[in-house]
């Protein structure tokens, strides 16, 4: 018996409500060794106060030593082994700005960069473009034809865009052509498999009709390719935990990942506290709510300490406004941890803090990397997190006579 076979025969309904704040990338290191994080440094005054009521712990996104993507960290929250539920970047990318994918579909994210005159990458963001500049760039890659596919190219974010090829015989098993560095040149696009030959051609075309539609542009004059993928099949969160779920998100990816599993994309909320206001008002529709917080893991990824605990302050500020709804179960945790120390995402276990009437509390008075590796919940792997959740909301009956 799989997990979700487990939780499908255990759900029990009631009225308890669930959330789970996420800050992206929340887990750090410290700058020296026996130095402070930056969740450590940050004036937590209310997730401090929830410590002393909860429990915590840390978890795992995939396996112990493994640093995951957006992706399987997410999907690992929501229940789902990433290891078996494997989605592409592209394919998050277009459902989270709410492109249908299809069949023949395969989904792939675009990020613009700066090219030199040699060819290679000088910034691989273009210099983190606007969304304003960066828009009508991604509009005008729509004039790329390519024959026997059908091209769909729509803005995204910042240097972000999808291109989405549609026809018969795409595999989705291409490689990224994003080299992960400066001073080089990007990749060629490359097939995984035999049945991704076709995709691969198609992107290598895309590529260089693109080059030459952005010519001359100051910052996006290039672009890579990420996260070849199909839609993928996940069931739902209605299906495996009986309950009517929610996402308030800004970013388009996570936006994705939620309707991926169910979950529907409520509100248009582009700060932290017009995510609160939406959560307020939907708050009487939904058994569960995710909601994400970017900004601890790009200034991890920027590798700037004090940015991400100024971050991480701001999520702290948010926390009585979700308390004031009292929800029978409030966790507080990240998809992975993104020290700006490695100025990347990393594979320590990510601070975790339940909250609920019937926890076992640990005794714990802060919520910190430090704690939650003395705490109650110990290390665990992510995808159990939800039936904690769920267990503690009392929406699992018992396992066996």
């Amino acid at each position: 018996m799989d997990m979700h076979d487990l939780t499908r025969s255990l759900q029990v309904k009631n009225d308890s409500k669930i959330v789970m704040l996420v800050g992206d990338g929340l887990g750090g290191l410290p700058q020296k060794p026996g130095g402070l994080t930056e969740l450590e440094t940050a004036k937590t005054p209310n997730l401090d106060a929830l410590a002393k009521r909860g429990v915590q712990g840390g978890s795992i996104p995939v396996k112990p030593g493994i640093a995951p993507g957006s992706g399987p960290g997410h999907l690992g929250l929501f229940g789902y082994d990433p290891l078996e539920y494997v989605i592409g970047r592209g394919a998050l990318e277009a459902t989270g700005i709410g492109f249908e994918l299809g069949p023949k579909d395969v989904a792939i994210r675009g990020n613009f960069c700066t090219l030199g005159p040699d060819g290679k990458i000088t910034d691989r963001r273009a210099g983190r473009i606007s969304s304003d500049e960066s828009a009508p760039l991604a509009i005008k890659l729509r004039e790329v034809k390519i024959p026997g596919v059908e091209v769909f190219v729509e803005p995204v974010k910042e240097h972000r865009f999808v291109v989405v090829l549609r026809g018969e015989g795409l595999g989705g098993n291409v490689h990224d052509t994003d080299p992960q560095a400066t001073g080089v040149p990007p990749l060629v696009p490359k097939a995984g498999d035999a049945a991704s030959e076709k995709t691969a051609k198609a992107a290598a075309e895309f590529v260089k009709q693109a080059e030459q539609l952005l010519k001359g542009q100051p910052k996006a004059n290039g672009l890579t390719l990420r996260g070849f993928s199909p839609k993928p099949a996940l069931p739902s969160y209605e299906e495996v935990y009986g309950l009517k779920a929610a996402a308030i998100a800004v970013y388009p990816m996570y936006k994705g990942l939620a309707r991926l599993v169910g979950m529907d994309i409520i509100g248009k909320a582009q700060t932290l506290d017009e995510q609160m206001q939406v959560l307020e008002e939907n708050w009487k529709k939904y058994d569960f709510f995710f909601i994400h917080f970017k900004y601890t893991d790009s200034t991890g990824e920027d590798g700037n300490f004090d940015a991400k605990v100024k971050r991480t302050e701001e999520l702290d500020a948010c926390i009585p406004r979700i308390t004031a709804l009292d929800p029978t179960v409030l966790i507080v945790t990240g998809d992975h941890s993104t020290p700006s120390f490695l100025k990347s995402h990393s594979w320590h276990p990510v601070p975790t803090l339940l909250v609920s009437d019937c926890c076992r509390f640990d005794n714990a008075t802060e919520f910190s990397e430090r704690a939650s590796r003395v705490g109650g919940l110990g290390q665990f792997e992510a995808k159990y997190l939800m039936m904690l959740a769920l267990s503690n909301a009392g929406r699992m009956g018992k396992y066996g006579a």
